[in-house]
């Protein structure tokens, strides 16, 4: 049965009565809900799990009801620059055009920025004070190569510093004013810079003839060089210092040796200029002419096997200095107890002969030696010959023991004399 068959098919709801009691439905029922949202301690609603369930129950059916909008949107947007693709065009080819300036400013100040980063990378050993300039001026001839620098004077620089860029060796400084800087390159014909050789250790003199890459004079020993040799500063009379790179060995057309310049591998525009004088300046003479082990302090303690060690050495060598102290005392007592004999000796020998009448002195009778006394014997007259017996000779006659010396040393009798 329909409804408009039943009871209520005469009753009539005004639409404007309906609409105001749907309205004060839902005010009363948002107000019910303003009033009981409230949240528990731990700061939780009271109804987040309910909303929490009809948002997601809700958003699958969004997605699907928004769909068709989004799709109208991108029609629209389709339609609308397919009758705007001349304007856009034109105005994409202005913001190529600006960004194109922009890039090539962006890749100038990149490549500045990587020379800078090397120039700061570059390190020498031990270090040294450096200056970063920039080639200002370029003076260029048949036989000249020079630069002129934006640093001078005011930062330090003097004549003869050397010069890199960050591959190597450029070349060093002829002239200096308050602001700039003249530097020779290494191909000028006035550069004259001893080198080494990396692999021998062969020195060189690398001099520079107006081309691209400068000769090798000088060079000693067969086989010294080969082509492809590292080449260094050697740092021969203190105007550069030494094991900076300069470049390789290579054979030339004229058949004389020469380098390929390191520096020759970028330009030389922004160079390190190498605030070297002397070797003085690298190394305090304090420093070098400190005592051994000046700068330890303390020293750890030795361990029980180290102290013990330590003891035994140092009782060693105590006991094998007074066993040379006493060997040394009792080679003094001896050498004294000689020389005292010898001077008692010589005292007795000397009062001999000064007590010896000089009318009794017997011709046959030896001298008296330093030291030693001969025994004086009587010539004896040999029975069958009745020829005198040769008187012995001091040095012939065996010496006395020291003991029995003023014993053999006593005058002869007279009655001897008298029988011969």
């Amino acid at each position: 049965m329909a409804f408009r068959d039943g009871p209520f098919e005469n009753l009539k709801v005004p639409l404007t009565w309906t609409a105001a009691v749907v309205v004060v439905v839902a005010i009363v029922g948002a107000i019910l809900l303003l009033a009981t949202d409230r949240r528990s301690d731990d700061g939780v609603s009271a109804y987040g799990a309910l909303r929490s369930g009809t948002e997601a129950v809700a958003a699958p059916a969004g997605g699907v009801l928004s769909a068709p909008v989004r799709w109208v949107g991108a029609v629209g947007d389709y339609i609308g620059g397919y009758f705007f693709a001349v304007s856009e065009n034109r105005r994409l080819k202005a913001e190529i055009a600006d960004l194109r300036a922009w890039r090539d400013e962006a890749i100038a100040l990149k490549n500045v920025n990587g020379r800078y980063e090397a120039m700061m990378g570059l390190r020498t050993e031990p270090p040294m004070p450096m200056v970063t300039a920039r080639a200002i001026s370029d003076v260029r001839g048949p036989f000249a190569r020079a630069r002129l620098l934006d640093a001078g004077q005011a930062k330090g620089v003097r004549i003869g510093n050397p010069v890199m860029n960050e591959f190597g060796l450029a070349g060093r400084v002829t002239g200096v004013t308050g602001g700039v800087s003249r530097m020779v390159l290494l191909t000028d014909v006035a550069s004259r810079v001893p080198v080494l050789i990396e692999r021998t250790d062969t020195r060189a003199m690398l001099v520079g003839d107006g081309g691209e890459n400068p000769r090798l004079d000088y060079v000693r020993g067969a086989g010294a060089l080969q082509p492809g040799d590292r080449v260094l500063s050697s740092g021969d009379g203190g105007g550069v210092p030494r094991g900076l790179p300069v470049g390789v060995v290579a054979r030339g057309v004229d058949g004389a040796w020469r380098v390929k310049l390191f520096s020759d591998r970028g330009p030389i525009d922004y160079v390190r200029i190498l605030l070297f004088q002397n070797f003085a300046q690298l190394v305090s003479p304090e420093a070098l002419n400190a005592p051994p082990l000046a700068g330890l302090t303390t020293a750890p303690e030795p361990t029980p096997e180290q102290a013990a060690q330590i003891a035994d050495v140092a009782a060693r060598r105590r006991a094998e200095a007074e066993a040379q102290a006493e060997r040394t005392r009792l080679a003094v007592a001896q050498a004294e107890q000689a020389e005292r004999l010898r001077a008692a000796q010589q005292a007795q020998a000397q009062a001999q002969t000064q007590a010896q009448p000089q009318g009794q002195a017997r011709p046959n009778a030896p001298a008296p030696t330093q030291g030693r006394t001969a025994r004086p014997v009587a010539a004896e007259t040999r029975p069958s010959t009745g020829q005198p017996r040769p008187q012995a000779q001091a040095q012939g006659q065996a010496q006395t023991p020291p003991q029995a010396a003023p014993a053999a040393a006593a005058p002869a009798r007279p009655d001897a004399e008298d029988e011969t």
